[in-house]
């Protein structure tokens, strides 16, 4: 980001409810030393930023493995007529309290 696009982008976000999205942890020190490692073999990305890095890839590759666990309602048909039944694993409510917190933070 350049300074020119600081003010516009601060005087976007005033008075934006926001989520709180820095987080302190202590890990321990076998995973502090891989992070560490990770950071001395490519220099150019701070410590935050792989543990960003690792955390988001984390959470995109835990979303996409949530179990379907079938209902009892059906909700659809497939291509082959077969039918769809309903979510009620954990995936349906993931997406709405996700959902939740992050309209309540933009709101």
């Amino acid at each position: 980001m350049k300074l020119a696009d600081l003010i516009p982008a601060w005087e976007k976000a005033s008075g934006q409810q926001r989520l709180e999205n820095r987080f302190s942890i202590e890990l321990p020190p076998t995973d502090a030393a891989r992070i560490h490692a990770l950071a001395q073999m490519y220099p150019g990305k701070s410590v935050e930023a792989i543990v960003n890095d690792l955390l988001v890839a984390a959470l995109d590759e835990l979303e996409t493995t949530m179990p379907y666990v079938p209902g009892y309602q059906v909700i659809s048909k497939d291509d082959t007529g077969e039918p769809i039944y309903d979510d009620i694993g954990p995936s349906p409510l993931y997406r709405e309290l996700k959902k939740k917190l992050l309209s309540t933070a933009s709101a």
